[in-house]
């Protein structure tokens, strides 16, 4: 009996309080400049809903059929340059070597800017996305002036990797 009259009494009264709370967080809530949607684990929420349609981006001869053209065709080239280089020396023939120096460097650009947009999308990380982007354009041209002196004032691309072969 005590029991049931001790639930009977505390049940409005935490009832109501609850009541009064959400009214005072509401109210806080609608009063307040923070942003309704916070940023949650695994990205902000998407605006719209689940039946929108979806903004394509614009179309781009830089980003559609000719970029994966150009992507084919420079990794099918790299083959027989590659093997070119290597029957002929590089001091011999240095513009073979820069051609092959510049294209290991957009076929590994190309590359890993692929894994860049597949895997750092800027919608879904919208700091470190562009940040990793620049990065990498940074790390290409070091990379690319870094081979231009190695084949201008050392022994080339080519040399070296016959030299590490042979020892």
């Amino acid at each position: 009996m005590s029991t049931s009259l001790l639930v009977r009494s505390s049940l409005p009264r935490a009832l109501a309080h609850r009541a009064a709370l959400r009214s005072v967080a509401v109210q806080a809530r609608a009063n307040s400049t923070v942003p309704e949607h916070k940023y949650v684990a695994g990205g902000p929420i998407p605006k719209g809903g689940p039946n929108d349609a979806v903004t394509f981006p614009p179309p781009s001869p830089t980003h559609g059929s000719y970029h994966w053209v150009f992507e084919r065709t420079l990794a099918a080239a790299l083959v027989p340059l590659t093997a070119a280089a290597f029957v002929t020396s590089g001091t011999n023939y240095p513009i073979l070597d820069g051609v092959l120096g510049l294209s290991l460097i957009a076929h590994s650009h190309i590359g890993f800017d692929q894994c860049i947009v597949d895997y750092l999308h800027p919608r879904k990380f919208p700091v470190l996305g562009p940040a990793t982007t620049w990065a990498l354009r940074g790390a290409t041209l070091a990379a690319t002036v870094g081979i231009f002196q190695f084949n201008t004032n050392d022994i080339g691309l080519t040399e070296l990797i016959a030299k590490v072969w042979t020892a």
